[in-house]
């Protein structure tokens, strides 16, 4: 779109900005990209952001950050309003009362939610402007379930992810591992990363599915000791709540209790929001 014999509309120059930044959530944008791109004066440049941040305010679809000085510039932190949370919700709310949720030990079959796109761009979203003010520099999962979700995050943090492997790969190279108590299996495995896949001193975001026992997430943090990494938070799809409490802050999106139903010689599931869902006050 650039060249210095086309100068592009107000109303182009407020489209494009509008979408070079929905695609670049939490990116440092130069104002000088913008000028040269829309060939267009600073003070101009500064006008439109100014137009195109009242217009996320007011929809609620994020802000726009201004970082003074040579090096500055914008950065896009997207949100989610208040009306698609409460779609979001009610969707997911109906979703996990269809077809066979319950699984055997007590597991929740998320499969087909998470391989729905447009629930899997929300639920990364909430997430998201749950953290991005938290300095997050890296995203860890396990395979395989939450791979999606966590990958999902990352692109909106603009930040990298990594996968912990339960078994050894002959292709990544060196590891660090760890053992801890599968909390499906009730057995001990194994988890392990790449040497170079943290950076001493990292902040961690740990992302997974589901979570029940919270022994892979304690295996988790245990691997990013091993790092000396920090796990800045943890979060996930549906936490089932046991009586088995974990020692450790958890974000779910969702919970789920369950109840056997004598009657109908069946459990039943109960879904209930996560504080990191709720929608918002005006």
């Amino acid at each position: 779109m650039s060249g210095t014999d086309f100068k592009p509309k107000r109303n182009e120059r407020l489209i494009f900005i509008t979408q070079y930044l929905s695609d670049r959530p939490n990116q440092l944008i130069k104002l000088s990209y913008f000028t040269g791109s829309l060939n267009a004066a600073k003070s101009s440049i500064s006008e439109d952001i100014n137009h195109v941040r009242e217009a996320f305010i007011q929809q609620e679809t994020g802000d726009i950050i201004t970082v003074p000085g040579a090096s500055g510039g914008v950065i896009f932190r997207p949100s989610v309003s208040k009306s698609q949370r409460q779609h979001f919700i009610d969707q997911i709310q109906d979703k996990m009362h269809e077809g066979k949720r319950i699984l055997p030990g007590n597991y929740i079959q998320l499969t087909d939610i998470l391989q729905n796109p447009y629930f899997m761009n929300v639920a990364a979203s909430i997430i998201a402007e749950a953290y991005q003010e938290k300095n997050i520099d890296k995203i860890v999962t396990i395979e395989a379930q939450g791979i999606g979700l966590a990958a999902a995050v990352a692109r909106l943090l603009h930040v990298p992810f990594v996968v912990a492997r339960r078994n050894a790969r002959d292709t990544i190279g060196s590891t660090i591992s760890v053992s801890y108590v599968s909390g499906s299996r009730q057995k001990v495995t194994k988890m392990e990363l790449p040497t170079d896949s943290l950076d001493r001193g990292d902040n961690v975001l740990i992302i997974d599915d589901f979570l029940r026992h919270g022994g892979t997430v304690t295996g988790l943090i245990s691997l990013l000791e091993e790092f000396n990494c920090t796990a800045e938070g943890v979060c996930v799809m549906v936490e089932n709540m046991t009586n088995e409490r974990h020692d450790y802050e958890v974000d779910a999106l969702f919970t789920v209790n369950l109840g056997y139903n004598a009657e109908k010689r069946h459990f039943d599931i109960q879904v209930d929001v996560g504080e990191i869902t709720q929608p918002k006050s005006l």
